[in-house]
């Protein structure tokens, strides 16, 4: 029987005495791995004098945890260099930030190339390999290589820019141009789907059929949208359960009576924290009946502090917090909590339920997974309101019920948060319901199983047809596109 072999930059080991937050990739690929025998292989976060020759093993169950050292050297060129003063940066729309270096990209293939000698050495003829994110790019050209001829697929947790922005980045063509070694690509939106198709026509691909099906050479390459997304129903519960412990009891008194706007987000320029700031400080200037009235929490954990970029903002971030509090504060309320802490989920979903405004204004995001799990944590008999970018992946999904505004209009965020504010229940209601059945339908199971069986062997026209029809969660005539489906299934 096949597993599933799982590569990415880090791997997520389970830890019973962890309280920290499991990220989006791990939950993702946790729902890929559930029930199945499989292996999830990667870095271990670890710095040492020279690469491992073999991985450090974890067996839990059905599963195999397989990690490796990595350099000083590898880590410094391969992830804090090109990864994320390159990859991170254009893929983000951000051009202007990327910082190229031949060291760097020679890193990055480098450690790639490790990761593959590594997997080539383990995984087995009938193994379905799957690949996550912009750090692993070129993965299965070096497994291609090495002769392997496994169904192999990938999938970018990122944006995915247009073909002009993408060939801004030096010898893209053999870092992004090597997603066509994959059976399968995908992507959190038609979006990005759509401008990396166009892509792959710059270097010659041709559509061969309605379904992403390219060639390109002698290789083929499906593309398609899979939106990533959230345990729905688990999250929901445990949103439930946070309410009634001590410490989300403790943090809803110190609000008083007062309203609750709620962002979290990882310190990074594609979030749009400071823009979310200003939209804030405009609503407290234009609004001055609403001081007193609301507390604004920004949650933002720090991260890749090595970076000088990051350094900055975060100076810039928390001046300009002191600058709001200083300005608009009593000794009695304090507008602004800005907080750079790391919380378990438990406490986030707290967070969440607690909040009568979840303000999610990335200026460019693969998915924003906090909008969805802010969605899954309200109470539907008093649900809080989402204002979220049109940026973020999430709204294509979730503009049947948020409020969604640009970024970059700082005083048309400041409007939707007043609007917010002062929503009707019977609307509130209206809007959670609508957007809860969309990330009830679309769980993160749904969307593991769904990425799968696209990567499995292509099946017979006939075959084909049937399956879809039979198993297929929307109308067939959804799933070519031009419906609500076309946000979420890959067309």
């Amino acid at each position: 029987m096949s597993r599933l072999f799982v590569v990415s930059n880090r791997v997520a080991i389970p830890d019973p005495g962890s309280k920290a937050a499991a990220g989006g990739l791990a939950v993702a690929v946790n729902a890929a791995l559930k029930g199945r025998s499989g292996v999830w292989f990667g870095w271990s976060g670890n710095i040492a004098e020279e690469p491992s020759a073999e991985p450090t093993i974890t067996r839990k169950g059905k599963l195999t945890y397989a990690v490796i050292d990595l350099k000083d050297a590898d880590f410094q060129e391969y992830y804090n260099g090109f990864a994320n003063r390159v990859l991170w940066p254009i893929l983000h729309y951000r051009v202007d930030l990327a910082e190229f270096q031949r060291s760097d990209l020679s890193g990055y293939f480098r450690v790639n190339e490790i990761f593959a000698d590594h997997v080539s050495k383990t995984v087995a003829k009938d193994d379905v390999v799957w690949v996550h994110d912009y750090h692993m790019m070129p993965v299965a050209r070096y497994l291609r290589a090495r002769g392997h001829t496994n169904r192999i697929g990938f999938f970018l947790h990122i944006p995915m820019p247009p073909p002009e922005l993408i060939q801004a980045l030096p010898r893209h063509a053999e870092v992004i141009g090597a997603l066509s070694y994959y059976d399968l690509v995908g992507f959190q939106t038609a979006t990005d789907r759509d401008n990396f198709g166009r892509y792959l026509e710059t270097l010659g691909a041709t559509a061969i059929d309605d379904d992403g099906l390219y060639q390109i050479g002698n290789r083929q390459v499906r593309i398609g949208a899979f939106p990533v997304s959230i345990e729905t129903d688990a999250f929901a519960r445990r949103a439930r359960h946070a309410t009634r412990t001590a410490y989300i009891k403790s943090f809803r008194e110190s609000l008083g009576s007062r309203k609750l706007i709620l962002g979290v987000d990882r310190l990074d320029y594609s979030k749009g924290i400071p823009q979310r700031l200003e939209a804030y400080e405009t609503l407290l200037r234009t609004a001055p009946e609403w001081h007193d009235r609301m507390t604004f929490v920004q949650i933002t954990p720090k991260s890749r502090t090595q970076v000088p970029e990051y350094a900055e903002m975060d100076r810039f971030i928390s001046t300009k917090a002191g600058q709001i509090n200083g300005l608009y504060g009593d000794v009695a309320w304090t507008p602004l909590r800005y907080v750079n802490k790391t919380y378990s989920r438990s406490a986030l979903a707290g967070f969440y339920r607690a909040a009568n405004v979840g303000l999610v204004t990335p200026l460019r995001d693969g998915m924003n997974l906090v909008a969805k799990e802010f969605v899954a944590a309200q109470d539907p008999e008093d649900p809080g309101v989402l204002v979220l970018s049109q940026f973020a992946g999430a709204a294509p999904e979730l503009s049947n019920g948020a409020l969604i505004v640009n970024p970059h209009e700082i005083e048309g965020m400041a409007m939707a948060l007043r609007r917010a504010l002062e929503m009707p229940l019977d609307e509130r209601r209206a809007r959670h319901a609508r957007m809860m059945a969309v990330v009830m339908q679309n769980d993160i199971d749904a969307w593991a199983r769904l990425f799968l069986e696209a990567l499995e062997p292509p099946k017979p026209p006939s075959a084909r047809s049937s399956a879809t029809a039979e198993t297929s969660p929307v109308p067939p005539a959804l799933l070519r596109g031009g419906g609500p489906a076309s946000n979420w299934i890959q067309v």
